[in-house]
């Protein structure tokens, strides 16, 4: 059958919910829409993350009129809907203790529903119309609100694989989204066969690796609940998939590059360029 793209979805404000699609434009960034808002830290800019706030997996974003507007929604407090302002007030935002340049605020409504549902005094930023910053890796390419690549590809394959070792271990499997993928492959020969994918064109969609996907503790939430429920996956991942020119830490999936704009569309045939030695 070949390989190819079983599932796709966007996450619309940075660490919240994704947005499951049959089909997606894909431009210089990644899949539309994808990581356009950042909750931030409302006296710093700093932006917020599962890492220590894990209930915000369980906040609903939803895209409406095209990204006119941005539909809020939580277990526990009133939906809104927010009319988007690409050209909001200019804030600096950061990630990691890394200014990475200035987010349009979406103003005082978006920032009291963030701060009750948080607990924590926050703002929303956009990526602004003009917002330029560089990936890094083996192809860099651009990025916006994303922590530094455009496109987070994962296998069907490689969470078989690692649910088969965590079944060894004698716990419950975990489900593809505790790794947040833009773009889940089906049809892989071997787990992890992604890494070894130097470009994958799907349609006139042109993807080239940047680097591997470093994992944190946010495959430990549970993204329907916005609980930790740790110690599975990363306990297993640990034993490895470790990185050590990465400070020893653990790995799954791969982190692209947009190299051509397109669209693109589940059931879509996905055709890599295998790095030297990989086997296809």
């Amino acid at each position: 059958m070949g390989i190819t793209v079983q599932k796709l979805t966007y996450y619309p404000v940075k660490g919240c919910a994704g947005t499951e699609v049959d089909s997606a434009r894909v431009g210089e960034t990644g899949l539309e829409h994808d990581r356009t808002f950042m909750v931030v830290d409302a006296s710093d800019g700093a932006f917020r993350s599962q890492r220590t706030l894990p209930a915000m997996a369980a906040i609903r974003p939803g895209i409406v009129d095209g990204g006119a507007s941005l539909r809020l929604s939580a277990d526990g407090v009133e939906s809104v809907l927010l009319a988007v302002d690409p050209d909001g007030e200019r804030r600096p935002v950061s990630m990691f203790g890394r200014a990475i340049g200035q987010g349009a605020d979406q103003g005082d409504a978006a920032a009291e529903w963030f701060s009750e549902v948080l607990g924590a005094k926050s703002r929303l930023a956009r990526v602004p119309s003009d917002f330029d910053r560089d990936g890094w890796g083996e192809t860099p390419g651009k990025v916006g609100f994303a922590d530094a690549h455009a496109v987070l590809v994962a296998s069907q394959a490689s969470v078989d694989g690692l649910n088969a070792r965590i079944a060894e271990r004698g716990a419950a499997p975990v489900p593809m989204d505790r790794f947040r993928p833009n773009i889940v492959l089906g049809g892989c020969a071997e787990p992890h066969a992604e890494d070894e994918m130097r470009r994958l064109e799907i349609g006139t969609v042109r993807l080239a690796y940047a680097v591997r996907a470093m994992r944190c503790g946010v495959p430990l939430v549970d993204q329907l609940t916005g609980l930790r429920v740790g110690p599975e996956p990363i306990r297993t991942l640990a034993t490895y998939r470790r990185e050590p020119e990465y400070q020893n830490k653990v790995s799954f999936g791969m982190k692209a590059a947009v190299l051509g704009h397109g669209t693109l569309g589940v059931g879509d045939a996905a055709v890599p360029t295998w790095a030297p030695g990989a086997a296809a």
